[in-house]
């Protein structure tokens, strides 16, 4: 392909620069703005297309929770083998990570979740979950079709790959922690940068969506015992009514909101569980109450957790009443705010208007929700976007989470084309320095 003689002549032009930075000069003007089309155009090819989608359907109906997807990480492995991609498993219990291209740096990462949601799929179509109770209601059988369509068009291009990609396939996203486990693990050791997507259904098919600095909140979970003293509800003054003070208690907890945060710095407490008592006539001994917290930013978060402590057990002790607040950090680790990195927006905009034209890369509104990819980005630059799946002509596609959710298949080649293109002209426009001696480590491994 012409235009890989062209940046690989580019490269060799910047190669002596002293410091690593990203290129400031048109990519249209240098050519590089033809990777991008010419990718996306191999990824529309219908046997790369018709592979990736019988790819996704696979995966959708075998669907697997966090740390266990077994079988879909042996699916990936399986194909990574037909593509003669090396890679490394296990990596945090069920983890693949590939490479593609030289072996040495610089080294650039593209990552997918593979983890399916505990629900029941209601949507009948011919390829439905088959797991009673679990279902991809979140698209992350999508994301992983789409890497290893990525896999594919890196592979086909990987003489002229000037550093090494890194493909992340990451287990349980989904309260998980999985991105924390790759990390340590050492996965992400040598690596400069990161990029991740997320399928949106609200978005146009053909469009993407982001912005620099926050994109989502920190998040986590709480859950309080609020314990009484039971009896006859006909004679309420010989109890100590739990479920009197845990009303006071989700009252007082808005006010954290509404009352002591800043107008201007976005937070989010929600009480989603509240189980007491099994009869109309009797009050229980105790209230069990739960929910999530979210900011969107870690000071924020923290002073929300220490004020959620206070407001439980000081609101249920003017019920006479006792708490005890538990976050689960264990089980539902709490997640910190997805932020992308502001040089990293710069050349998103570029490779992804470069792809699909400048006004289909459009601004993003930070979202409350959250995203474990956040983990990587307090450890090296990091990018997310969302990528458009919407096709009004075929009728509105349910949220994320939905046990109706489906995914539009005719977004996959533009989210492989992107992986790959971000991947490629990373390598191509940020050349950091890189000492012999992490050069031959990482040679060695692979």
């Amino acid at each position: 392909m012409g235009f890989f003689k062209l940046v690989s002549f580019i490269f060799i032009l910047n190669l002596f620069g002293s410091t690593p930075t990203f290129s400031d000069s048109s990519s249209t003007s240098n050519g590089l703005s033809e990777i991008p089309k010419s990718f996306l155009q191999y990824a529309k090819n219908p046997e790369l297309f018709d592979w990736m989608v019988g790819i996704r359907r696979k995966i959708h109906e075998n669907p697997e929770l966090g740390f266990e997807e077994v079988e879909t990480s042996k699916l990936i492995r399986t194909e990574l083998d037909k593509m003669g991609i090396p890679y490394k498993y296990p990596v945090a219990v069920t983890g693949v990570i590939g490479f593609i291209g030289t072996g040495r740096g610089p080294f650039v990462g593209i990552r997918a979740d593979m983890d399916a949601l505990s629900m029941q799929e209601m949507l009948e179509w011919e390829h439905k979950s088959r797991i009673p109770g679990k279902m991809h209601a979140c698209g992350h059988d999508a994301h992983v079709a789409m890497l290893l369509g990525a896999a594919k068009i890196l592979q086909e291009h990987r003489e002229e790959l000037k550093g090494t990609v890194v493909l992340f396939f990451q287990p349980a996203e989904e309260g998980g922690g999985g991105a924390m486990e790759i990390i340590d693990a050492g996965a992400l050791e040598n690596v400069n940068a990161i990029f991740g997507l997320h399928v949106a259904p609200n978005l146009p098919v053909g469009e993407v969506h982001s912005r620099a600095g926050p994109i989502g909140a920190g998040s986590g979970f709480f859950e309080a015992v609020i314990s009484g003293k039971g009896g006859h509800a006909a004679i309420p003054q010989h109890s100590v009514d739990p479920i009197l003070a845990a009303s006071n208690v989700i009252v007082s907890l808005q006010h954290l909101v509404s009352r002591e945060a800043d107008p201007l710095d976005p937070r989010v407490v929600t009480v989603a569980k509240f189980q007491g008592g099994d009869a109309f006539n009797v009050i229980p001994d105790s209230v069990i109450i739960g929910g999530t917290f979210r900011a969107f930013s870690k000071r924020s978060f923290m002073q929300l957790q220490q004020r959620i402590v206070e407001v439980i057990t000081g609101q249920a002790a003017v019920q006479r009443c006792n708490a005890t607040v538990n976050f689960f950090t264990q089980a539902k680790i709490f997640y910190p705010p997805t932020i992308n990195h502001q040089g990293l927006h710069d050349y998103f905009l570029n490779v992804a208007g470069d792809m699909l034209g400048s006004h289909k890369v459009k601004d993003l509104k930070p979202l409350m929700g959250s995203e474990d990819f956040s983990f990587y980005q307090e450890v090296i630059p990091g990018y997310f976007f969302l990528l458009g799946m919407e096709n009004e002509t075929r009728g509105r596609l349910e949220s994320l989470h939905s046990p109706y959710f489906q995914v539009n298949e005719d977004a996959f080649p533009y989210g492989a084309a992107l992986h790959a293109s971000l991947a490629v002209r990373y390598l191509l426009e940020f050349q950091p320095e890189v000492s012999f001696s992490e050069v031959k480590k990482h040679h060695d491994e692979l």
